[in-house]
C-alpha cells in the first residue's frame, strides 16, 4: 500500500509568479522524460519483479520517491500561477511586448485545470504510457532507466536557464542532484548484472543460437560517406564479452535479394492491374 505524507521531499517556495516558466515546467512533470514517466516506468518494474527481492525493493524505493517529485512539481506549478486571472491576462495583452510574452503562457491552466499542473507536456500534450519500458528483463530495463534519468536530467538543466528565480532554482538544483545520484544507481545495478550474466541482453539467447548469423554481430558497416568511424572502439578490437572481434566494412554489399512483392488483390483497389 502507499501511505501519503503532507510534507514535500524538499522545499518549494518560489519568489514571484511565472505563468510562462509554469508553462515550461509542465515539460518536467509531463514530457516524455518528466517525472510522471519515470514514476510510472519504476513502479511498473517493481510491480512485474520477479527477479531478486533487492531489485524489487529497490525499484519500488525509486519510484516512490518519484511520486513525492511529481507532487513538488505540482506545486512548484502551482506557486507559479498565483495571482493569474483571465481579466488581468486581457489587460495585459493590450501592450504588444507583454502580449508577445503571454503567447507563452498556458490557456490550459486558466481554463481546464484553474491555475493547476495538469498531466501533460508543456505543449499540452496529454502523458502517455507508450513513454515507458516496463519489459520484465532487468538488464535491458535499467538501461532504459539510465537513459531516462539522463534526459530528465539534461531537461532540468536547460529549464534551469530559463529562470532567475532563486526559490524555483533551488527546487531544480535538488532534482538535478536526486537526478545524478540515480544515473548513478541504475549504472551501479546494471554494472551489478552485467558482472553476474554479461553484457547482452538478453542472456538466454546466446551467440550460438544464431546460427548462420553469427558473425554479423562483430561486423560494423559502413554506411556512410567517410571512415572516421572506423577510429571508435566499436569498429577494432574484441567486443565487450570477448567472444569476437570487430571488424570494419568500409564498403559493405548487400547480401540480400530484390523484393518483388506479389500484386495484392483486385478487391483491394490499389489500381496496379490497370
Amino acid at each position: 500500500m502507499f501511505r501519503h505524507q503532507k510534507e514535500l521531499q524538499f522545499e518549494v517556495k518560489v519568489e514571484r509568479p511565472d505563468a510562462v516558466l509554469a508553462r515550461q515546467i509542465q515539460e518536467l512533470l509531463g514530457g516524455q522524460f518528466g517525472e510522471m514517466s519515470v514514476m510510472m516506468q519504476y513502479l511498473f518494474q517493481g510491480f512485474n519483479c520477479r527477479g531478486e527481492e533487492k531489485y524489487k525493493d529497490m525499484l519500488m524505493d525509486i519510484g516512490t520517491e518519484e511520486i513525492g517529485h511529481v507532487e513538488m512539481l505540482c506545486n512548484l506549478i502551482s506557486q507559479l500561477l498565483d495571482g493569474v486571472s483571465p481579466a488581468e491576462q486581457i489587460e495585459a495583452a493590450k501592450d504588444p511586448v507583454t502580449a508577445a510574452i503571454i503567447g507563452g503562457i498556458n490557456p490550459q491552466h486558466l481554463i481546464v485545470s484553474g491555475l493547476g499542473a495538469t498531466p501533460k507536456d508543456s505543449n499540452g500534450v496529454p502523458w502517455n504510457s507508450g513513454y515507458i519500458v516496463s519489459s520484465g528483463n532487468l538488464l535491458a530495463d535499467f538501461r532504459a532507466n539510465l537513459n531516462a534519468e539522463s534526459q530528465g536530467r539534461l531537461q532540468v538543466s536547460r529549464v534551469y536557464e530559463m529562470t532567475t528565480d532563486e526559490g524555483v532554482k533551488a527546487v531544480l538544483r535538488k532534482m538535478l542532484a536526486r537526478d545524478r545520484y540515480h544515473q548513478y544507481q541504475w549504472m551501479a545495478a546494471i554494472s551489478e548484472l552485467e558482472e553476474k550474466h554479461g553484457v547482452v541482453a538478453p542472456l538466454s539467447f546466446p551467440p550460438e543460437a544464431e546460427l548462420e548469423a553469427q558473425n554479423h554481430a562483430y561486423e560494423f558497416w559502413n554506411l556512410s560517406e567517410g571512415i572516421q568511424s572506423a577510429e571508435g572502439k566499436w569498429a577494432t578490437g574484441s567486443s565487450q564479452d570477448g567472444t569476437g572481434d570487430f571488424v570494419y566494412l568500409d564498403d559493405p554489399q548487400p547480401l540480400g535479394q530484390i523484393p518483388n512483392p506479389n500484386p495484392p488483390h483486385p478487391s483491394t483497389h490499389n489500381d496496379l492491374n490497370i
